[in-house]
This record gives C-alpha cells, sequence and structure tokens, in this order.
C-alpha cells in the first residue's frame, strides 16, 4: 500500500487526525494514570510519532523539515511567543536583584560559553563550516520554556517560588530571544564570510544592542498599556464578561508584531509584555485565567509538534553519526551542567541548587523555530545535519529530563512552608 493510498477507504488526512489525536490522548493520559501524577510527556509524544508515522498504513509522507522549513518555523514560533507570554504572566513575585542574579548570570556567562562549546565542537568535531557551527550553537543554546514546565514556577498566584524553579523560569523565559543575535551571526558568516571586521561592528550595535533593548522596552510598554486598560474600572467590568482566549491571543499576537515591525526581538517582548502586564495588578484573578488559556494552546501546539518532530527522526537518522550523537549528549550531560554550575558561583544559591540549575537545561520547540528560521532564509551546507541534531537532542533532552525531572521536586520540597534563603520571604512550590 502507497503512503496515499487510503486505509479502509479514508483519506490519509483522517488517518493523519485519528492518529494524531490518539498519540496526543495517550501520552497526555497514560503517565497520569501510570504514575498517578503528571509526567512528561514530550518523550512519549515523539516515540508515537515515530511509530504511526513508520507502522501505520494510509498515513502521509512525515514533512520533511529540510524542503519545507517554513512550516516548521510558524508553528514553533506561535508555540514559542504564547508560552513565553504565559511565562511572564506565571512569576508571583520578581523580588530584588538577588533573586535575579543566578538568571543574569545564565544568561551572560553560560548561554556564551554553551555557544561557544557547541560551534567549536560542530567544526572541529564534525566538519561543519564555520556558519553552521556558529547556528549550531546559536540554535541549541537557549533553554525551552514549553518542555521545562515541569521543574519552573506554578501557575499565576500559586507562591512557593523556590529560587531554583524561579531561575529556570526566567532563564527560558529570556534566552530564547537572547539567542537571535547568534542565529543572525550565523546568516551574516554565511553570506558575508568569517572576516569580522566587515560585519562585527554593526552585528553587535544593530542585532545586539539595539534588538535586545528594543524588544524589552516596547514589550515593557505594550505590557504596561495592556494591564492599564483590562484593570481599569471600565476593563475589569469587560474582562469578567469575556473569556480569556481572544484577550490573551490579541496581546500576544499585537506584542509580537510591534516589537517585530520596529525590528526588536518579539521573543524579548512577549516575555517582558506578560511581566509587566502582571505587576499592574499583581493578585487580579484574571491572571489565571489569561495564563491557563494560554498555556493550554502552547500545549496543543506543541504536542502536535512534538509528533511530527517524532515522525521525522528515521528520516534523518543517515544525517547522524557517533560525533554527532556525542556532541548532543555532550551538550545535555557535560557543556550544560558545567557551564550552568560554574556560571552561578557566588550567587547564594546552594551547590546542590545549582548542581540542579545546570543539568535542568531543557531544549526543545526554540530550537526548532530557529532552525527552521535559518535554513527557511538561507541554504546551509550542514541543513541535513542541523536539523537531524536539534532534532535528537530534543528528543534525548526529553528523555532524559523528562525522566529526572522529580528530582527538583524532592530538591526543593525540604523548603516547603519555610521561607527560601535566597529572597525572603519566599517558598518553594512542592
Amino acid at each position: 500500500m502507497s503512503d496515499n493510498e487510503p486505509f479502509f477507504g479514508l483519506s490519509p488526512t483522517h488517518v493523519l487526525m485519528a492518529t494524531v489525536g490518539a498519540a496526543v490522548f495517550i501520552a497526555y493520559l497514560v503517565p497520569r494514570i501510570a504514575f498517578m501524577r503528571a509526567a512528561s510527556s514530550s518523550a512519549i509524544l515523539m516515540i508515537l510519532g515515530l511509530v504511526i508515522f513508520t507502522f501505520i498504513p494510509g498515513m502521509p509522507a512525515a514533512l520533511d523539515p529540510t524542503v519545507s522549513p517554513r512550516i516548521w518555523e510558524i508553528t514553533s514560533e506561535i508555540a514559542v511567543i504564547v508560552v513565553l507570554f504565559a511565562t511572564g504572566l506565571r512569576i508571583d513575585n520578581v523580588g530584588s536583584w538577588s533573586r535575579w542574579r543566578p538568571t543574569v548570570r545564565l544568561l551572560l556567562i553560560a548561554m556564551p560559553l554553551t555557544i561557544a562549546a557547541l560551534a567549536f565542537l560542530g567544526w572541529a568535531l564534525a566538519g561543519m563550516t564555520i556558519a553552521g557551527a556558529v547556528l549550531l550553537g546559536a540554535v541549541l543554546s537557549p533553554t525551552d520554556p514549553v518542555l521545562a514546565g515541569d521543574v519552573q514556577v506554578g501557575p499565576p498566584l500559586e507562591g512557593n517560588e523556590h529560587p531554583v524553579r524561579f531561575t529556570l523560569t526566567a532563564e527560558a523565559g529570556l534566552n530564547d530571544g537572547l539567542a537571535f543575535p547568534f542565529v543572525y551571526l550565523g546568516l551574516i558568516i554565511a553570506s558575508e564570510g568569517a572576516d569580522p571586521s566587515v560585519w562585527l561592528l554593526d552585528w553587535i550595535l544593530f542585532d545586539g544592542l539595539y534588538r535586545i533593548t528594543v524588544g524589552a522596552a516596547v514589550g515593557a510598554f505594550v505590557g504596561w498599556l495592556l494591564g492599564r486598560s483590562l484593570f481599569s474600572t471600565w476593563g475589569s467590568s469587560a474582562i469578567e464578561k469575556s473569556g480569556p482566549g481572544v484577550l490573551a491571543l490579541g496581546a500576544v499576537l499585537l506584542c509580537y508584531g510591534i516589537v517585530e515591525m520596529v525590528e526588536g526581538y518579539g521573543f524579548i517582548g512577549v516575555f517582558t509584555a506578560g511581566l509587566i502586564c502582571r505587576r499592574v495588578q499583581e493578585k487580579h484573578h484574571f491572571h489565571k485565567r489569561l495564563h491557563a488559556f494560554s498555556e493550554a494552546l502552547a500545549h496543543a501546539l506543541t504536542a502536535i509538534l512534538l509528533v511530527l518532530l517524532g515522525s521525522i527522526l528515521p528520516a534523518l537518522w543517515p544525517a547522524l553519526d557517533w560525533r554527532h550523537a556525542l556532541i548532543g549528549f555532550g551538550l545535555l550531560l557535560v557543556i550544560r551542567p558545567l557551564v550552568g554550575w560554574l556560571a552561578l558561583l557566588r550567587t547564594g544559591m546552594t551547590s546542590g541548587d545549582r548542581l540542579i540549575v545546570g543539568f535542568f537545561g531543557v531544549r526543545g520547540i526554540g530550537s526548532v523555530y530557529y532552525v527552521g528560521y535559518a535554513t527557511g532564509h538561507m541554504e546551509f551546507v550542514n541543513e541535513d545535519q542541523l536539523w537531524a541534531l536539534v532534532a535528537y537532542t530534543i528528543f534525548a533532552s526529553a528523555l532524559i529530563h523528562g525522566s529526572t525531572s522529580f528530582l527538583v521536586d524532592r530538591h526543593v520540597s525540604p523548603w516547603a512552608g519555610e521561607t527560601a534563603p535566597a529572597d525572603r520571604p519566599h517558598s518553594p512550590r512542592s
């Protein structure tokens, strides 16, 4: 039976809908029955995607990202911006500088070191071009706000924000946007060459300083306007009668579109918008409804993306060898834990806190967006390798971090009911 031949008289589209729906249903339901608690479904979704596209007759051909990167880019982009807005909303207390110090050090120290290490390994070990190696480091450097939900802070107004959870949440909220300058660096090197005298100043001033500053400033302004509108006298009356869905999605798209039009980084903008919107009235119950819808929408899009990502694993396998496996597992098990632990020295965190934060550098949908964006705008010599490494690193991260996320609960549970030492008065989510 060919890929496009109907199965029992049904079209491949209907077979696709039924099987993907079943995969999502099973992946989210079975862990909760088997473990009697919420558990990571990311790896299960990818495995089911691999199985259904390989063995179920009548399935259409898997969507090859090396041929159609634009579809992957757009879908992952929407998922990421929605969850970044929700991530900004869920932080109950921004606290003091001491609370943000670990996050800032992860962004300014751990992230550049991760990019440099991956770029070196891609060039020296995997034989990538300089542009491809830089792009590899950029797309795999950010941690993921979508797949790392199990180790982050809870929904709005829940409290119990342990410093470990807060740091992982704030890092994931910001580093997706901060990876963009390095993605542009890979594109610049591919188009203009590796001589920094040609592009370095423009890259620092425009792709670095200008776009980051504009993204944060415009996002904060839009978030403030949104909060003032929603929680004014007339706004409060209106939101009580309206559903959160249209408002949340409208706010995300509005902010992201405005920031991108003025050439700022939209990922930074939507996270900042959610963070500032929450500050206008921190205790308003409508934040829960906005967050719940945003997170549900992001999870739905992510689930479909993970099934599709699993479906392309067999096709990408030939592009990999032991060197690529070494890079992927090296990132998850050596590079990120080591640079994360080192970056957090002298931040007030205990050694155990630093180990947990360093280890849980979850990779996910943000990396899919970046490689889709880059390969959609320019053809790279190492394109197959880039997609394969990203897909298999996400799969490995889902397996490793999903199966060990209980360690965060065990680590923070001794603080339940007590104040967290790094930023009183705060206690962790148990």
